[in-house]
């Protein structure tokens, strides 16, 4: 492929590459360049390893292939690697083969940066032209092996070939003997040159380069520029596409003509175009069946073209407004620009003449445009727009009228895709004319939905595309004004196409180009809300294109219909006892029982719809007399919806708990217990419906709704208002929901629960606090701002801020206090009523500092510590950071204060105890604990000899890691043990011989965890180990390799045992549990005991052991 190729077709000019898109891996910067340096300077010690020397270059060819997508990122580095590359070229000493290896590298940095970049960094001085031209002379074109060099050598010689001087300066005597003529350099260059065009690898493209840079030389286009055309076309006339021999060399030679006809000046070519485009027409290259060969010829048709005409730019195209970024910013500030009316200009040029040949080259290029492959209609109509820009307004326009002559349906996809492609061009440069967009538009509409069946498939997906992207260019191109006349019907053709057509890259071009239309147009109607749902990304799937964007049609009609309903209430229509009335009850308990079948985007909307709808349905049709409730439509509707609670479909359940939390209040009357029993049910985890969160959440809001409804008496009745039967199993019902911490894929869906039960209890407790504060109990009231605050301590931000705001909400009530608060005045005191707008409870560096103080409030200290143990120990770092803190900075205040910290200790580990084998809280817990001694939050206990906290958190610990597989909490529990060891007495013998026992634990990770921290446990605390021994010790912690076979490792561990004075574990065997007649139990033990060694733990447990268990010596 030539080195000048144009990108792809369909190819945006700002679009980025899908790929890149896919892998999400964009880089920053170059961040491989000390192993490339590295890479680069061991090429002389691999040279005679072969498989070293295979092993750097496929090393350097992975680090290089990273930057594809971003080739820039090597921009401040190429020249290092470079130079290091070319030292190794230039040096005499090397050999053939290091020289060979040294431009490989090169290739490959050149293959991914690009040749054009890459060129001014080889050495272009005087003295480097003869070196490059002696190297030629080692280089064999037959060897495959080495065509790296001689691309890289005819790259490096076309630089050297712009330095400013004549050529024949450089030659000195060409006699170097008598009678012998030496070869001048001019001479030299050119043989190589035309050597290289003919050879069939990768060298022919820069021989091409070398061509274009050297015989448009002012020196030698004098001498040699008619005789190297003369050859080019001669190997032209003589070459035949039909054999492969002639494809590579009219490859090599229409390339080199291409490139001299685009870099060489119009005055120096033109007398030679008239020649090379009679040649071309002979060549006959749109008969060929080679895509490459047909599309060289149509970028040198296009550039003979350009030679042809002037190089100017038409005074008549059309530009668009202001293109500066600042001068359009300051329009705006000024406020909104008025629009502008593009007078057509007056044409200056039309007296220029144009010369015939420019009308076979468009013919020429026309017929491109239907060729039968993407990169010769690509090139044709890139040539087209630039052909048209130097043409004079009326010659312009008959070119775009035959661009139009494509768009018959008696011509191929081809046609249509090129005809596009072209229009696309023309609009881009300005080169289309509004006058012209009527016309345009027309067969633009019909690209776009453009099909054409051809046996068992079809074609027209490549057209549709190309449509887009014209739509997208005129976005670009035109002023909102001369697009407005024709908005609707491209902005709807675009929608179709982007939700509506099979082929995905249409489907995406189409959103892109409606995406772009939206934002440099601004006239596309509810252009936002469309990109929204039917964004790049969105219509790349199929089912979510035709299931979901496209609404199902009746998802938008039941919204609709459901606010038409509720205002049609709203208003009083004179309905009642209408059949009507029973059409919309069914229409709004249809789409309440069938929520799970609407799209997720628009179930939240069409939820909301029904039951407001549903509200004001009651409200006015079902009342026989002004709050006197139709018994009979009571029946029937309660019934259902209670019903309908039980129902498999969690959508469902979250429809009709809404449905009977919005009902009236005469329509609750009477049978307040059945809804509060069927609403508390749903909240209720069971094993069926346990990823039921959303259904948990909307019952919590509907029981909320329902209280607020029938209001509170103290002596009313259950059936009909909250009073002293019925409300402490609601709050039980509240309560109970604050510990739902369900998690599934999406997360902890849980935290829905516990922030709509947290509402729920705010609610609730100010309604009676206002109504009827004395069926408040005090343990009620103490429950609820205790789980407040363990919900203000977790480490959610979002759960964490929601319960601050509930427990400032109760503290500092409008109406009458809340009775029965614990601590009262010490609560006001520490979160005054400030703290409510001032405190942003979201950020943990806010929240954290003011919730630890309630560690000093005993009525709150183990609901606190219960949330704080798991922000300590999450994974956030901002919330473990601030959480940590906050905790410490408590801890370091009651150092002093003996009975302070045994009351924390208590409650630490009554935390633990409660909590013993649940995850969610025990493993965070243990990395809390582990901080906590590592910071001397304990020191005080180490004054005491097997101290009651001490002993009590040994063994919490290890009964929460008994028989555990779970790798995080047995990493996180090693850090306790050695924490542990601070501590003397038989607490710290026992650390030290369950950190012995994990040293050969079954899991290698573990094993080489346990041998590092307590390698780090041996340095903090220097009394553990005896000095005579501690040399030992350490070596063998750090010189084991404690992840290799358990045998070996235990070989060593018992070493360590011996070393730190334990005694070591006992291996046991599986005993078989066969069954045991009850007389035999009691011999069991003398059994296994005349078995085990002397100092073995008590046997009777080895029956529920697993093979090989070690087991701690027993100290009786």
């Amino acid at each position: 492929m030539a080195l000048s190729e144009e990108p792809a077709a369909g190819a945006r000019e700002d679009g980025a590459e899908e790929g890149a898109l896919a892998r999400g891996g964009v880089l920053e910067a170059f961040g491989d360049g000390a192993e490339t340096r590295e890479l680069l300077g061991r090429l002389r010690a691999v040279l005679g390893d072969r498989a070293a020397r295979e092993g750097v270059l496929e090393r350097f060819r992975v680090i290089m292939d990273k930057y594809q997508e971003q080739p820039h990122l090597l921009d401040p580095h190429l020249e290092w690697m470079m130079n290091l590359l070319l030292d190794i070229v230039q040096d005499k000493t090397s050999s053939a083969d290091l020289v060979h290896l040294a431009f490989k590298f090169l290739y490959i940095i050149t293959k991914v940066r690009g040749y054009k970049t890459f060129l001014r960094l080889f050495p272009h001085e005087v003295a480097d032209v003869q070196p490059v031209l002696d190297m030629f002379t080692n280089q064999n074109p037959r060897d495959h092996e080495t065509w790296e060099t001689r691309y890289m050598l005819l790259l490096w010689l076309s630089v050297t070939c712009l330095i400013p001087f004549d050529f024949s300066r450089l030659d000195g005597n060409l006699l170097s003997q008598p009678g012998q003529i030496r070869m001048s350099i001019m001479d030299r260059i050119l043989q190589i040159a035309e050597s290289y065009l003919v050879v069939s690898d990768k060298a022919r493209d820069a021989a091409a380069v070398l061509v274009s840079k050297f015989v448009t030389r002012p020196d030698v286009k004098q001498k040699k520029m008619a005789d190297f055309l003369d050859w080019s076309l001669c190997t032209l006339a003589r070459s035949s596409f039909q054999t492969i021999e002639g494809v590579i060399t009219m490859d090599g030679t229409l390339q080199a003509l291409a490139q001299i006809f685009k870099h060489g000046k119009r005055e120096d070519c033109l007398p030679y175009a008239a020649t090379v485009l009679e040649c071309l027409d002979g060549c006959r290259l749109p008969d060929s069946n080679q895509t490459l060969l047909r599309k060289l010829g149509v970028k040198l048709v296009q550039r003979l073209g350009l030679t042809f005409l002037k190089p100017k730019l038409a005074k008549w195209r059309y530009q668009r407004g202001c293109r500066s970024l600042a001068a359009n910013l300051q329009l705006c500030a000024q406020g909104r620009r008025e629009p502008q009316t593009h007078a057509e200009t007056p044409d200056g040029d039309a007296d220029d003449d144009v010369p015939e040949e420019v009308e076979r080259v468009i013919e020429q290029l026309l017929v491109g445009l239907k060729d039968k492959d993407t990169v010769v209609r690509w090139s044709a109509a890139k040539g087209i727009g630039r052909m048209a820009g130097r043409l004079p307004k009326e010659l312009a326009d008959d070119v775009v009228g035959s661009v139009l002559d494509c768009f018959s349906f008696q011509e191929t996809d081809n046609a249509w895709h090129g005809g596009c492609l072209a229009l696309a061009e023309l609009g881009r440069r300005g080169l289309l004319l509004p006058s012209r967009l009527v016309d345009v538009v027309a067969v633009i509409l019909k690209a776009l939905i453009y099909e054409e069946k051809r046996g068992a498939c079809s074609v027209g997906a490549n057209v549709r595309d190309a449509a887009c992207y014209v739509c997208w260019a005129f976005a670009r191109a035109y002023e909102p004004q001369e697009l407005k006349p024709f908005v609707a019907e491209i902005s709807s053709a675009l929608v179709i196409a982007a939700v509506f057509d099979r082929s995905v890259t249409c489907r995406r071009a189409a959103s892109a180009a409606f995406q772009e239309n939206v934002g440099r147009q601004g006239t596309f109607p509810h252009g936002i809300d469309i990109l929204t749902a039917a964004d790049y990304f969105a219509v790349g799937n199929r089912s979510n294109c035709f299931l979901v964007i496209r609404g199902l049609g009746g998802e938008l009609m039941r919204q609709a219909v459901c606010v038409l309903i509720e205002n049609l209430s709203l208003s009083k229509m004179p309905f009642r006892g209408d059949a009507v009335i029973d059409g919309w009850q069914w229409l709004i308990n249809d789409t309440l029982r069938n929520l799970h079948l609407i799209s997720s985007h628009s179930k939240q909307q069409i939820k909301d719809a029904a039951v407001l709808a549903l509200a004001a349905l009651c409200s006015e049709y079902y009342t026989k007399e002004p709050g006197e409730v139709d018994p009979a439509r009571q029946e029937e509707l309660i019934t259902q919806y209670l019903a309908e609670l039980r129902s498999p479909e969690e959508m469902t359940r979250c429809g009709f708990s809404l449905a009977l939390g919005a009902l009236p209040g005469f329509l609750l009357r009477g049978r307040l217990q059945q809804v509060l029993a069927g609403l508390s049910a749903v909240t209720h985890i069971s094993p069926e419906d346990v990823s039921f969160a959303e259904s948990r959440r909307d019952a919590l809001k509907a029981i909320s709704r329902v209280c607020q409804t029938v209001g509170v008496k103290a002596g009313g009745s259950p059936d009909e208002v909250v009073c002293e039967e019925n409300v402490a199993q609601i709050f039980r019902t509240l309560l109970d929901c604050l510990r739902d911490y369900t998690t599934d894929s999406r997360g902890d869906v849980g935290a829905w629960v516990r922030e709509a039960a947290m509402t729920s209890l705010m609610d609730l407790t100010l309604l009676l606090g206002r109504d009827q504060p004395e069926l408040l109990e005090a343990q009620v009231c103490e429950r609820v701002m205790c789980c407040l605050a363990q919900q203000a301590s977790e480490k959610i931000d979002r759960v964490r801020a929601h319960a601050a705001r509930m427990f400032m909400a109760l503290l500092h009530a409008d109406g009458p206090p809340i009775p029965h608060l614990p601590h009262r005045g010490d609560l006001q005191e520490l979160f005054p009523r400030s703290d409510m707008a001032s405190v942003n409870w979201n950020a943990p560096s806010q929240a954290f500092p003011r919730i630890t103080r309630l560690l000093g409030l005993p009525a709150y200290r183990y609901h606190v510590l219960l949330g704080l143990a798991v922000s300590v120990g999450g994974l956030t770092e901002s919330t473990v950071r601030y959480s940590t803190q906050s905790l410490f900075e408590y801890m370091k205040g009651i150092q002093h204060d003996p009975q302070a910290l045994e009351g924390f200790g208590g409650t630490l580990l009554q935390v633990f105890e409660d909590n013993l084998l649940n995850d969610r809280v025990s493993v965070p817990l243990l990395k809390t604990l582990d901080q906590m001694l590592a910071n001397g939050c304990f020191d005080v206990f180490t004054l005491e000899e097997n101290h009651p906290f001490c002993v009590k958190l040994l063994a919490l610990c290890r009964e929460e890691i008994r028989k555990s597989r779970d790798v995080q909490k047995l990493r996180s529990s090693i850090g306790v043990f050695c924490g542990m060891v601070q501590f003397p007495g038989e607490v710290r013998r026992k650390a030290l011989l369950q950190l012995l026992l994990l040293l050969c634990h079954p899991f290698p990770m573990i094993r080489k965890t346990t041998a590092s921290q307590v390698y780090e446990m041996v340095l903090t605390y220097g009394d553990v180990v005896g000095a005579g021994v501690l040399d030992e010790v350490m070596a063998v912690l750090s010189s084991t390799a404690w992840d290799a076979e358990l045998p070996l490792v235990r070989g060593q561990r018992n070493r360590l045992c011996d070393l730190l004075g334990v005694p070591r574990p006992q291996l046991v065997p599986k005993v078989p549990k066969l069954p045991i007649p009850p007389t035999s139990l009691s011999l069991v033990p003398l059994m296994w005991a005349s078995l085990c060694p002397p100092r073995s733990v008590c046997v009777w447990q080895l029956f529920q052991l697993e093979p090989m268990v070690m087991l701690e010596p027993s100290t009786h």
